[in-house]
């Protein structure tokens, strides 16, 4: 599969098969994480990988659309320093993220990504410094419905490029 390919059907899934992934597509999925880019390379994330079916319930939790976390092969918990000081650590943390789901719908596996609307609880789960947040996670594991990955997307999914690209000014 080549990146326009995956950038043009990929989609989110939210329901998944019990079985578990492989080691090393957990880590193909890991390492696209690390290798996305970031602003002046500093590379401003910690994951938190998760398999656990006890720690993906509880992780479910902490976000009201979160739920697919508790029946995920795989979380991944995406922490960053506060980005008070440097706003584009949010773009950064958004481009792991989006690394991760190219790799693992590449590798047959779907994902969601979960905002996370409870810090603290989240902090409480997986003891992480203070100077560190929780504000992204991700589900990974093998669809439920294999079809997704190679059904059509919806028609009228995504408005047209000509309602959005503005060239040169407003």
């Amino acid at each position: 599969m080549n990146v326009s390919d995956a950038i043009r059907t990929k989609r989110a899934v939210r329901e998944f098969t019990p079985q578990a992934l492989p080691p090393e597509v957990v880590g193909a999925i890991l390492n696209a994480g690390r290798r996305s880019q970031s602003s002046k390379n500093t590379q401003p994330w910690q994951f938190i990988a998760v398999q656990q079916r006890e720690t993906l319930a509880a992780m479910s939790k902490l976000g009201t659309w979160a739920g697919h976390l508790a029946g995920a092969a795989l979380g991944v918990a995406i922490l960053s320093p506060y980005p008070d000081e440097k706003f584009q650590t949010l773009f950064d943390v958004g481009q792991a993220a989006a690394y991760m789901q190219l790799a693992a719908w590449e590798l047959g596996v779907g994902s969601c990504i979960a905002s996370i609307y409870e810090p603290e609880q989240a902090r409480a789960l997986f003891g992480f410094p203070a100077e560190w947040q929780l504000r992204i996670a991700l589900s990974f594991g093998y669809p439920l419905d294999p079809h997704k990955l190679t059904q059509p997307n919806k028609k009228g999914g995504r408005r047209p490029l000509d309602e959005i690209v503005h060239w040169e000014r407003w």
